[in-house]
């Protein structure tokens, strides 16, 4: 599947999950990747520090591919950019086949992005949600890790303890909600989540595992979405064992909204489909090569992701 945006939850550069969906993807395209790591926080006075080390872990991954033409570039937020500079990171986020939204803090990333628009476009406080929208349309893929995985779905998950009507998200992976470095014991953050939020898909991501995910509109008017669920056990440092729960068998976690349970393996799919005003919406689950109808759990008649959109 030709994802336009990726969620993902990690503890290292694992290898499936980077080579395969991300430096890959960018090598079939214009051979670039923009890493933002916007949501950083400032570390002992100095904007850069933590911004500069979350490159880091990438960028020694990412150099593998030099060979092939790759170029994989960051771009900081500092108090004192200038217009210039944020122009380029306009021109740089239209252009670059991969954009990686990176770890920090979610509201304090969010809060950044908008701001860049307020200041550098106008009084635009949506232009970075916005071209990010632009880049889904034209098919080219926006990545999520850690923070900027909560940042591309729907809300914030920490939208499920505080106000319901702040820590909105970008809303690329439409209607979902994630939780990061997620274990079972906190199923229950989920469950909670899902009764506040029931029009969402709620999802628990443990390290080494994501979401691969497009959306668009039917002929009918219909919204369809596809979630591809990837699950990464290719980490093999003993010292990190303790992290990567998916090498023991962790699966993604997902609680529906009337709380019953359901775990999602490597190479498993959801596909949803609803109204344009949401009032109707329906989904199936492939699981093991059948396909299930989402809300019963039985089997469907359905055979492909093809044959779902093309009935509705």
């Amino acid at each position: 599947m030709q994802g336009t945006a990726l969620v993902y939850s990690s503890h290292d550069r694992c290898n499936f999950i980077h080579d395969h969906y991300i430096a890959q993807r960018a090598l079939q395209g214009n051979k670039t990747i923009l890493f933002l790591p916007m949501s950083e926080t400032v570390q002992n006075g100095n904007e850069l520090e933590r911004q500069e080390f979350s490159w880091g872990t990438f960028r020694y991954f990412f150099s593998f591919y030099k060979r092939y033409g790759l170029e994989a570039f960051p771009f900081y937020w500092t108090s004192n950019l200038r217009q210039r500079d944020v122009d380029q990171l306009w021109a740089a986020m239209w252009e670059a086949e991969v954009v990686i939204l990176a770890g920090g803090s979610p509201r304090n990333g969010i809060r950044r992005y908008k701001e860049l628009g307020n200041r550098f476009a106008n009084g635009e406080w949506g232009k970075f949600g916005r071209l990010l929208h632009e880049r889904r349309a034209r098919g080219l893929l926006t990545v999520g890790f850690s923070a900027g995985a909560d940042q591309l779905c729907d809300s914030l998950f920490g939208r499920t303890w505080g106000d319901e009507y702040d820590g909105k998200g970008f809303g690329l992976v439409r209607n979902t909600m994630v939780t990061l470095h997620h274990e079972p014991s906190r199923n229950g953050d989920l469950a909670y989540a899902a009764h506040k939020f029931p029009h969402n898909m709620v999802f628990g991501l443990p390290n080494d595992a994501g979401i691969n995910h497009d959306w668009g509109v039917l002929p009918s008017g219909n919204i369809w979405q596809v979630y591809e669920f990837v699950i990464d056990t290719s980490w093999t440092e003993p010292s990190d064992a303790f992290h990567i729960k998916t090498r023991f068998g962790a699966k993604i976690e997902h609680v529906y909204n009337d709380g019953r349970h359901w775990s999602f393996g490597g190479g498993d799919s959801l596909v949803r489909v609803e109204s344009p005003d949401g009032r109707w919406r329906e989904a199936w689950i492939r699981s093991g090569g059948e396909w299930l109808h989402y809300q019963t759990q039985s089997s469907s008649s359905f055979q492909s992701v093809g044959q779902i959109l093309a009935h509705h």
